[in-house]
């Protein structure tokens, strides 16, 4: 049992610690308010954003209730999942049993560290497992995967490892911290969590997105040819377009920008490059050149970087507040980290996607401004969104806590404004 004098040094401890913590939030919060109020486009386009056509001014009858029926299951399979993850996480982390469970592991703390963050990891994927097969025969049944399940069980295989590698180091660095720093450790936790934050956004390109497909360069042709001559015209530099193999998965349509500086990239998929006219294509390249002129990866990655460090902050208010048990310094605390996440993560969730739909409105701007193609802009759009079977018009409360993008129809009324003269300036 610890003496009268060690536990009053604990409480010293966890005291200052909680002083530090708070100073942490504020600071992550106040550096998040400032990024995001300088470099995110809360007003994207002049005279602000157009109301949302129609839906039947953009798809038949038919097409509208294809979408509807299709988003209404695949919703359902998405929020059971999240329901299940979130009752396995907060049982676990707020129950005893992630403490019994913990207990039970062998090894130093980090192999225990490791093994909690595996074996939770393990029983929130198996709880959620059937929700994910019955949208994966979903997506099945409406055309939209061609995967194969072998091939459905390997990525499901690939991505657990890695979420368990990621998560596994982030801990591993927070409770190596708070072991090494009793009083400190919210601060030093918080820049180093931030920092790897930075350093995953740049790696990722080139250390994760090959374990999920290949990546080739477009070929030599009109398209390419187009693709550098708009990049030059917009003043970004390419150095290469890469076409992603993802049609041995899914026939959707999509393309990105990832990483930044030496790991920045441009990539459509194959499907895309073998189903849209030039013009087409060439608005979907040009929405992705906009985030690339605008440095949004950069940005996102520092409002990354910074809620992150705030999450530490905050964390450590929680497991510094008077009657907790298990501090930070504790591999016993694996449980409650992991179920604290998870809740933050969703309530964070709002905010992050209505700076991304700025974002997304801003580069549709710019790709209508640079090719000057409203029409060949909204056929995209219809055709990207049949494709997908999207839900024309989505409860209202869903897209804005979930909505990473502009509703279709927001973007095509972005794109009616545009031709009929009423938006063509972007706001930069």
């Amino acid at each position: 049992m610890a003496t009268a004098a060690e536990e009053a040094g604990l409480v010293t401890d966890e005291r200052a610690a909680r002083r530090v913590a708070l100073g942490v939030t504020v600071v992550a919060a106040v550096g998040f308010a400032i990024v995001a109020l300088v470099w995110v486009p809360w007003q994207p386009v002049a005279g602000g954003t157009p109301r949302a056509v129609a839906a039947d001014s953009v798809f038949t009858p038919l097409e509208i209730r294809r979408g509807e029926d299709y988003a209404s299951w695949a919703r359902l399979w998405s929020l059971s999942s999240l329901i299940i993850s979130l009752a396995v996480a907060s049982a676990l982390g707020f129950s005893r049993w992630g403490a019994l469970l913990m207990a039970r592991l062998p090894g130093p703390w980090w192999v225990r560290v490791v093994l909690g963050v595996a074996m939770i990891g393990l029983v929130g994927r198996l709880a959620t497992l059937p929700c994910s097969v019955m949208l994966q025969r979903h997506r099945l049944a409406n055309g939209l995967s061609n995967q194969s399940w072998a091939g459905y069980a390997r990525d499901l295989v690939v991505s657990e490892a890695v979420a368990v590698l990621a998560t596994s180091l982030a801990l591993l660095v927070l409770i190596g911290v708070a072991r090494r720093w009793t009083r400190a450790w919210p601060a030093v936790g918080a820049f180093v969590v931030g920092a790897m934050v930075v350093l995953t956004s740049f790696v990722y390109p080139v250390v994760v997105e090959p374990l999920f497909n290949d990546f080739v360069p477009l070929e030599q042709g009109d398209l390419r040819s187009a693709i550098l001559e708009l990049a030059t015209q917009e003043g970004v530099h390419v150095d290469d377009v890469l076409v992603a193999d993802a049609s041995r998965r899914t026939t959707t349509l999509n393309a990105y920008v990832s990483g930044f500086g030496a790991t920045r990239r441009v990539v459509v998929y194959d499907t895309l490059v073998e189903s849209l006219s030039q013009d087409e294509a060439l608005s979907v390249v040009a929405h992705e050149l906009a985030h690339a002129e605008h440095d949004d990866v950069v940005i996102g990655t520092a409002l990354g970087a910074l809620g992150s460090a705030a999450g530490v902050g905050l964390l450590g208010l929680v497991l510094t507040r008077r009657g907790r048990r298990l501090p930070m310094a504790d591999p016993g605390v694996v449980p409650v980290v992991l179920a604290l996440t998870l809740w933050a993560t969703l309530a964070a969730s709002p905010l992050q996607n209505g700076i991304s739909r700025q974002i997304e409105t801003r580069a549709d701007v710019d790709a209508l401004a640079a090719t000057e193609e409203g029409p060949a802009f909204i056929e995209m759009q219809r055709t990207l969104a049949l494709r997908s079977r999207a839900d024309p018009t989505p409860p209202t409360w869903l897209h804005w806590w979930w909505g990473s993008h502009p509703t279709t129809l927001q973007r095509v009324a972005l794109a009616e404004s545009f031709r009929s003269g009423n938006g063509g300036d972007p706001v930069r």
